[in-house]
């Protein structure tokens, strides 16, 4: 066990290292002058080359890229060109937006899903999952960014019962910052919850037909029982791995939806950035984004030891 452990989060850092170098490399190659944006076109050239090297743009990529990875290891992410403040700084402000949406929106689609896909897996070929299989199969064609401005129309505009958009900040209250969350998070829950119920309907399925649930239900265990004991708990990898593939995906869907909903996240700010071609923020963005996805599957890779002993056969 321990020695798995050690080449995962080996593995982990190589990835991490790696990645970092090929956010680093593409954002280099982006057209546009940091400098000359900060400036303005109208700036001499010697104004502009002195505030290149002030920058370090003057470094060769080599150079340039291990201080930016020495900063990063420091929690030293740079300055934002636009905003003339720490990128730390700004990441962990809409961090507290973008990640609490994520969550709700998580909570949102496994209790969604995971129920109606085993129930759908208990009722195979009836109403109720043929019911269930068209309402996914709809909800994962419909892309989230439609979602939320139907809901905007529908529950803002027709009804007033929710906030249309913008963020109060969690000074206003728990429960104004809970609310103006509650419509993004439906947005992004809804196309992934038809993804989940699906996987959930399948892994139930499958573990079913397995001998030890038949032999349960021999024994007189009843069909609820043998279910939720024997099926569920050794259909939950597959589950899983969705799930943790959904965290990353809610947290890139962001994007477009904190943008729909004028939400002051990550997303946003990775989308201000690109326009106003903040490169340090956006390499930092870019990096913090792909980071949080490597540990998710890191962690849900070590989770499925946890959930499922027959993966720690031979395992030292």
């Amino acid at each position: 066990m321990i020695s798995i452990l050690i080449r995962r989060i080996l593995s982990l850092i190589v990835t991490l290292l790696v990645v970092s170098l090929l956010i680093f490399v593409v954002m280099d190659l982006l057209p546009g002058d940091p400098a000359a944006i900060v400036l303005g076109t109208s700036a001499s050239p010697e104004t502009l080359a002195a505030l290149r090297a002030q920058m370090g743009l003057d470094q060769p990529l080599p150079v340039r890229y291990l201080a930016w990875l020495w900063g990063v290891l420091q929690g030293d992410l740079g300055q934002s060109y636009t905003y003339g403040v720490p990128v730390a700084g700004l990441i962990a402000e809409r961090l507290t937006v973008t990640l609490p949406l994520a969550l709700m929106a998580v909570l949102l689609s496994v209790g969604i899903a995971v129920p109606l896909g085993v129930q759908a897996a208990k009722k195979h070929n009836g109403m109720f999952d043929a019911i269930v299989g068209a309402v996914s199969y709809v909800s994962i064609a419909v892309p989230a960014f439609w979602v939320g401005l139907l809901s905007i129309i529908l529950f803002s505009t027709l009804l007033g019962w929710m906030p249309a958009g913008g963020f109060p900040g969690w000074d206003a209250g728990l429960l104004a910052g809970l609310q103006a969350l509650l419509l993004p998070a439906i947005a992004l829950a809804l196309p992934q919850a038809g993804v989940l119920t699906r996987v959930a309907r399948a892994a139930v399925l499958d573990v079913m037909n397995e001998d030890y649930v038949r032999t349960a239900r021999a024994k007189g265990l009843g069909e609820g029982a043998a279910l939720w004991r024997h099926a569920v708990p050794n259909a939950l990898v597959p589950v899983v791995t969705m799930i943790g593939m959904q965290f990353t995906f809610l947290i890139a869907g962001a994007v477009l939806v904190e943008n729909v909903f004028n939400l002051p996240g990550l997303g946003r700010l990775a989308y201000q950035s690109l326009a106003q071609r903040d490169i340090v923020v956006m390499q930092d963005v870019v990096l913090f984004f792909s980071a949080l996805v490597i540990v998710v599957n890191f962690l849900v890779d070590l989770l499925y030891l946890v959930i499922d002993p027959r993966l720690r056969v031979g395992v030292r």
